[in-house]
């Protein structure tokens, strides 16, 4: 995945890694969906947990051959620990780590508490019956998610991936709040827009930061304003995409952890949910005051 940032130009990096990246966050959705319908119509009439697993060994050894027969053919991307070291002492790769938190974290996080929130909020919807299968809404979120992220990179591509951030922040955190006073109305088909809504935020703001992530190295690092040639700015932005990438999962973690806690301490979600629109307008104005207001000062230009 960090290597799509040697095949396109600044300007299409975005769109690029929108693409890539949604391919693999549709795989969230897939699994949602797929999952229900292989452990009930592939094992003889009952449920087999096991088929959950086995279902992906096919595609797993196709990518494995993919991976082994086709992606070793650039010379100028190396998988060396230096880089990796490099790229964690620059502060940039930590302030976009904690933005990649926000947007990835979200969309990883609420992936995989959705089908519970459905069921805690409105246990009579938690399930449709399709034949023998029962199927939950749940799948919709992260599939909007993964479609809307080349759709935020492109948009960065052209606007800026700053503005694109600050503007998914804040509409998460709008989306957040709607959601939050309009529970006590009990209305499941406004509760599933409004966190589709918040999908498509996340995914947006996904696009958006990771084509922040090499224009900033290109422009902005260490190694750039020392004089570093473009190959070496690219392999550190490489290393940074991988770094970022992992490090933005952690809000997988954390969100469920502190739906829990919050559960646990009150009987009640809502006070996680206002932790979480606290965190997006803490990272809306990071990513303000780091990649907008001091662009100019810094000539980062558009980030």
């Amino acid at each position: 995945m960090a290597n799509i940032t040697f095949f396109y130009p600044a300007r299409e990096k975005g769109w690029a890694l929108g693409l890539n990246a949604a391919g693999g966050n549709l795989g969230a959705a897939v699994a949602q969906l797929a999952v229900p319908i292989v452990i009930t119509l592939l094992a003889a009439g009952t449920i087999n947990l096991p088929m959950a697993g086995w279902m992906w060994v096919p595609f797993i050894l196709l990518a494995a051959f993919g991976a082994f027969k086709y992606m070793n053919n650039l010379t100028s991307a190396k998988g060396d620990v230096a880089g990796s070291v490099a790229a964690l002492k620059e502060p940039h790769l930590w302030v976009m780590a904690l933005l990649y938190i926000g947007t990835f974290g979200s969309f990883i996080g609420f992936a995989g508490v959705f089908p519970k929130l459905i069921k805690d909020y409105f246990p009579a919807f938690s399930s449709i019956g399709v034949g023998t299968v029962a199927l939950s809404l749940a799948f919709l979120g992260p599939l909007v998610g993964s479609l809307a992220r080349p759709y935020g990179g492109r948009m960065a591509d052209r606007m800026g991936g700053a503005r694109m951030t600050v503007t998914a922040f804040a509409s998460m955190a709008v989306i957040t709040l709607t959601m939050i006073w309009t529970l006590p109305l009990k209305n499941f088909l406004l509760f599933l827009v409004l966190f589709l809504m918040l999908f498509t935020a996340s995914g947006f703001g996904n696009g958006a930061t990771y084509r922040m992530i090499p224009v900033i190295f290109a422009t902005s690092s260490r190694a750039a304003r020392n004089g570093a040639s473009s190959v070496a700015t690219q392999r550190l932005a490489s290393s940074a995409l991988g770094l970022i990438s992992a490090i933005g999962a952690y809000g997988g973690f954390v969100i469920p952890q502190v739906l829990n806690a919050s559960s646990t301490a009150s009987g009640s979600y809502t006070p996680a949910f206002y932790g979480f629109v606290g965190a997006y307008v803490l990272m809306l104005l990071v990513c303000w005051t780091c990649y907008i207001r001091n662009a100019g000062r810094n000539a980062m230009g558009h980030v």
